[in-house]
């Protein structure tokens, strides 16, 4: 899932065309319709933690903002799989903008399953971690199941992965030090190692922010 932060400036890549969308599993008819507003309810409202700029303590820190059913940082994940990896498959895009949904709100996989489909629930499931266990069990999941999950799956996983990095390379999250930063690149290396061979372009970029951190995939 992506990383529980806001953003502390515009991310350029997230602004480009709309999406296409569809309803109850099925395209919406003539073509593409943007998705302006998040399709399925709203969860809980929760502070979103700030970020700093530049590594620095923030002289005015990110506005906390209530977590939605869709939120920036999954449109990001969707946008760097049309945009990056060249995705067309609407399911893998539609998946990527719920990734989070289940995680993050009182969404349930039923209702994604209602609204969009079996197969788009279904990789929504295989990318949601169980909430109830230990963030570190969580870890160790995410990395014993990278290697058999599906295609589609993989794709998502990389995407969200590459954004996440490329969030905490533009600006560290308040409170973390360069050691848990690079604790984190490590981590996810170690995710990202059981996702190879899925698609080229990601990870070559997830390979030179590695590099950058001189971290070993």
């Amino acid at each position: 899932p992506s990383t529980r932060w806001g953003l502390c400036r515009a991310v350029p890549q997230c602004q480009a065309a709309p999406l296409p969308t569809r309803e109850h599993g099925r395209p919406a008819g003539g073509g593409q319709r943007a998705l302006t507003r998040p399709v399925l309810r709203p969860g809980p409202a929760r502070p979103v933690p700030a970020l700093c700029s530049g590594g620095e303590a923030p002289s005015s820190p990110c506005p906390p903002r209530p977590l939605l059913g869709l939120r920036p940082a999954s449109a990001c994940v969707a946008r760097i799989l049309a945009q990056e990896a060249g995705v067309t498959d609407i399911v893998v895009l539609q998946a990527a903008l719920l990734h989070d949904t289940v995680e993050d709100t009182d969404t349930t996989f039923s209702e994604i399953e209602e609204r969009f489909g079996e197969e788009v629930r279904r990789v929504v499931e295989e990318v949601t971690d169980d909430k109830t266990l230990p963030k570190a069990e969580r870890k160790r999941l995410q990395i014993e199941h990278a290697p058999g999950c599906s295609r589609r799956a993989k794709l998502v996983k990389l995407a969200d992965k590459l954004h996440n990095l490329r969030d905490i390379s533009r600006c560290t999250p308040a409170g973390w030090s360069a050691q848990r930063v690079q604790e984190y690149f490590r981590w996810a290396a170690q995710v990202v190692g059981g996702l190879r061979g899925t698609s080229p372009p990601l990870e070559a970029a997830l390979q030179q922010l590695f590099e950058e951190r001189g971290v070993l995939l």
